[in-house]
């Protein structure tokens, strides 16, 4: 199936956003009303081919981003090299594994999130049978400044792994690497939603 064919996930922005009363760029934590807000409006999702979307910016597609962890405090820095399927994101390094959302029939919205962030996890880096216990989700992550942003959301997600249970399936679309936390900002090829993050989440204080 070609991928604008793929039946994805999506929020109207008037509702997702509470007519914008809940509008923000950047990343915001779980402990922010407005995500606890904007997490309440996701179960009124509705299901649309995915080339319709990309350019559509009265909706947002429901992204899962899900930053890596290993037991040294590392965070898996990946790069999406040009096998990748996003053309305007190749060459760029990101701290997020995941992708477009799909429906899964009679599941409650909390179990299509983390079914989907799952999902991803085992095509993009090998993690099998995912404790959805373990998938912490953190916040979200939008960026209205750039194309690509206009039209997503991400909903960022925390998975503590072991450095040696990760492995890239396909070679050709991602370079992966790990990193100290307080190393991260030296890489300066980062996506959009990467960098507001690392600058949110790992850079305070240093």
């Amino acid at each position: 199936m070609n991928k604008f064919d793929e039946q994805i996930i999506v929020v109207d922005r008037e509702t997702i956003f509470s007519h914008e009363k809940n509008h923000f760029n950047g990343f915001i934590s779980m402990e922010d009303q407005r995500a606890l807000e904007i997490y309440e409006t996701l179960s009124k999702y509705e299901v649309k081919r995915r080339g319709d979307m990309e350019e559509d910016e009265h909706y947002k597609q429901l992204i899962s981003y899900c930053i890596l962890e290993n037991e040294q405090n590392e965070v898996l820095v990946y790069e999406r090299l040009s096998g990748g399927g996003e053309n305007r994101l190749h060459g760029l390094s990101s701290i997020g594994i995941g992708g477009h959302m799909n429906r899964i029939d009679n599941a409650q919205i909390e179990d299509v999130l983390l079914e989907n962030a799952s999902r991803e996890l085992e095509e993009e880096v090998g993690i099998t049978d995912v404790s959805l216990n373990a998938l912490e989700l953190i916040g979200f992550i939008n960026d209205d400044d750039t194309e690509v942003g206009r039209v997503h959301i991400g909903l960022v997600f925390k998975l503590k792994v072991n450095a040696s249970e990760i492995f890239v399936n396909e070679t050709d679309t991602l370079k992966i690497d790990w990193k100290k936390e307080h190393v991260l900002m030296q890489e300066t090829n980062y996506e959009s939603w990467s960098r507001l993050i690392i600058e949110a989440i790992y850079n305070v204080g240093h």
